[in-house]
C-alpha cells in the first residue's frame, strides 16, 4: 500500500472525497492554512502556545479538548498497550490538522503513558502539510503525518498498540472498512477508542434538515448504532463497550457556545467572521440533534481479538 498523493488548490485541487473534505475544512478554518500568523494571534489572546489553541475551537471538532481528554483517559484506563504496557505506538485515523493528536499525546504523557511513535493519518495532503508545520514549530519529534485513506494505511499489520478516532468517524464514507483497517493495524489485544460526535444514529432516523445545513451529507456520514456494533464485530473486535455521552455532550456544547458568543469578536478577529459564525451554527445544530435523540454522542472502546 502507498500513501495517496496530494494536490494543491486551484487547477490541481483535490477531487472526490479528498476534495470534498478539503473544501469543507478550508471554508471552516481558512486561517489555519496561514498557521504562523494564526498562532501568533491565538497566543496573544490566550497566552496558550500548546495544541489547545483558542479554547479548543480550532482543530478538535465538536467536543474540543474535552473530547480528547475522554479518549486519552480511556487509553490510560484500558492499560494502554496491547499487553497492558505503558509504552505505545499509536495512530489517529482522520487526524486533520493534527491538533487532537498532539493534545492527546500530551495528555497521555501526563498520564504516564509513553508514546513511542504517533502517526496521524489524513486523506487531505494540505491538512498533513499544515500539521507538519505546526509540529515542527512546537519542536515535536516522534510524530509522523501520513497522507492516506483511513481504509488503506501504509503501515504493517499488527504494528500498533492503540488506534484512536477523535470525532472523525462521520468523515469516513466506508466506516466498516475503517474498522477493518484499525483491526489490521492493531496487535492482538490492542486498543481501539472512538469518540462518536455526530456520526451515530439510534436507527434509520435521519438527522434534521437544519443539521444538514451545517453538516452536509457529502461531508458528514452517519451510521445506525446496530451497524456500528456489527462493523466492530466483523473487524474482529471484542470487549466492545459504549459510553452514552448525551448528557455530557449537551452540557459541553452549551458551554462551548457560551465561549463562542462571549469571545465572538476575538474568534472573528483570528479566524474571520464567516468561520466564527459557522463554528457557532455547527455547535448549535449538533446540540439540537442530541436533545432530539437523532444523534447519539458516544465513546467506544474495544480490543483486537
Amino acid at each position: 500500500m502507498t500513501a495517496e498523493p496530494g494536490a494543491g488548490p486551484g487547477p490541481g485541487a483535490p477531487h472526490g472525497q479528498r476534495g470534498v473534505q478539503y473544501r469543507y475544512h478550508r471554508e471552516l478554518f481558512p486561517a489555519l492554512h496561514d498557521w504562523e500568523r494564526t498562532e501568533r494571534s491565538i497566543v496573544e489572546f490566550t497566552g496558550e502556545d500548546g495544541p489547545g489553541g483558542l479554547l479548543g475551537l480550532d482543530q478538535m471538532g465538536h467536543f474540543g479538548p474535552q473530547g480528547c481528554d475522554l479518549v486519552a483517559d480511556a487509553v490510560v484506563a484500558g492499560g494502554a498497550g496491547a499487553h497492558g504496557g505503558t509504552t505505545v505506538d499509536l495512530c489517529e485515523l482522520g487526524s486533520g490538522f493534527g491538533g487532537a493528536l498532539r493534545y492527546t499525546v500530551d495528555r497521555l504523557t501526563a498520564g504516564a503513558v509513553v508514546v513511542r511513535r504517533a502517526y496521524g493519518v489524513d486523506l487531505v495532503a494540505e491538512h498533513c502539510a499544515v500539521s507538519r508545520r505546526i509540529s515542527r514549530a512546537q519542536g515535536r519529534e516522534g510524530m509522523t503525518d501520513i497522507c492516506a485513506s483511513a481504509t488503506a494505511v501504509p503501515l504493517p499489520d499488527a504494528s500498533l498498540d492503540v488506534v484512536v478516532v477523535t470525532g472523525s468517524m462521520p468523515h469516513f464514507p466506508e466506516p466498516g472498512e475503517v474498522m477493518r483497517e484499525a483491526g489490521r493495524l492493531l496487535r492482538p489485544g490492542g486498543l481501539l477508542v472512538l469518540s462518536e460526535e455526530v456520526s451515530l444514529t439510534p436507527g434509520d432516523l435521519a438527522p434534521s434538515t437544519a443539521f444538514r445545513a451545517t453538516h452536509p451529507c457529502e461531508v458528514f456520514f452517519t451510521t445506525p448504532l446496530a451497524d456500528r456494533l456489527r462493523q466492530l464485530d466483523d473487524a474482529g473486535f471484542v470487549d466492545v463497550a459504549r459510553r452514552d455521552l448525551t448528557e455530557w455532550a449537551v452540557a459541553l456544547l452549551a458551554d462551548r457556545l457560551k465561549v463562542v458568543r462571549i469571545f465572538r469578536g476575538s474568534v472573528a478577529g483570528i479566524y474571520g467572521s464567516p468561520s466564527a459564525d459557522l463554528i457557532r451554527d455547527t455547535l448549535m445544530a449538533a446540540r439540537e440533534e442530541y436533545l432530539a435523540g437523532r444523534l447519539l454522542p458516544a465513546l467506544f472502546t474495544a480490543r483486537r481479538g
